[in-house]
């Protein structure tokens, strides 16, 4: 008789009450790639809104919008799947609305993105079309150069690799010897095959797991890789940071692992 109360508190805390939460997750990168005569930079990452999915409507994107400007980052980076498909109690919203809410993001070194596999599976040229219309630059196995203060900073954005064709070796090469590159990827899948010269890899997509029990493997993990479902990650002499992200898919649960934003310094 005490399983039956114990699955009501977990459903409705996973249903109704962790998905909503928003916490600022607050990361201090230090790496001795990072050129002594650039200025550290602000980079706040907002991953999978997945708008329309229970608890992310158009509201909760203005409020993100509102909270990342207070924030005041130098840079602003947005990891993909800004759309939902096949959500349980989801309602699609058009791109056009989503990215009109986007265009409110605010920094002095410009808002950079990213398309996800949602993006894609629905249109990811219209998504595209629409996100740059709000002024925001997106990349797919391109770079874009910043000047952050005393140097150059470069964002290389990879392709979606669960619908596209990611190339980190060839993206990153575009970028001058010497010069510091940030990679940005939707699905951190791609960690493996980035060039070690690249001072962070920022990724999304798996939501940190989105329904974590203890000691079993996450109930609702997008991606195939557990060991980089979330956070600081170091392996083979390179550093990534995955974002659990801000919506769901498939389930509209998240259970120890709440939505967040991320602000790295």
């Amino acid at each position: 008789m005490v399983a039956f109360p114990a699955l009501a508190a977990f459903a409705a805390f996973s249903f109704l009450i962790e998905p909503g939460r928003l916490v600022v997750r607050k990361v201090s990168v230090k790496s001795g790639k990072w050129p002594k005569t650039t200025r550290p930079l602000r980079v706040a990452v907002i991953a999978d809104l997945h708008v329309g999915a229970p608890h992310v409507g158009l509201r909760t994107v203005e409020r993100i919008v509102e909270k990342t400007n207070r924030l005041r980052p130098g840079v602003i980076v947005l990891l993909g799947d800004y759309v939902i498909r096949r959500v349980l109690f989801g309602s699609f919203v058009r791109p056009r609305e989503i990215a009109k809410r986007l265009g409110g993001l605010k920094a002095p070194l410009g808002v950079i993105a990213v398309l996800g596999n949602h993006d894609w599976w629905y249109d990811g040229r219209h998504v595209w079309r629409e996100l740059k219309k709000a002024g925001i630059v997106v990349l797919e196995n391109d770079v874009h150069a910043i000047d952050a203060g005393g140097g150059r900073v470069w964002f290389a954005g990879l392709a979606d690799s669960t619908t596209r064709s990611p190339d980190p070796r060839g993206t990153v090469a575009k970028v001058p010897d010497g010069e510091p590159v940030i990679v940005l990827s939707h699905d951190p899948a791609v960690f493996p095959a980035v060039p070690k010269r690249a001072i962070l890899t920022l990724a999304g997509h798996t939501h940190g797991g989105q329904v974590n029990l203890p000691f079993l493997n996450p109930l609702a993990t997008p991606g195939r890789h557990f060991r980089h479902k979330y956070g600081l990650i170091r392996e083979g002499g390179k550093l990534m940071y995955v974002s659990s992200g801000i919506g769901t898919s498939i389930l509209p649960a998240r259970f120890n692992m709440p939505p967040e934003m991320v602000l790295g310094t």
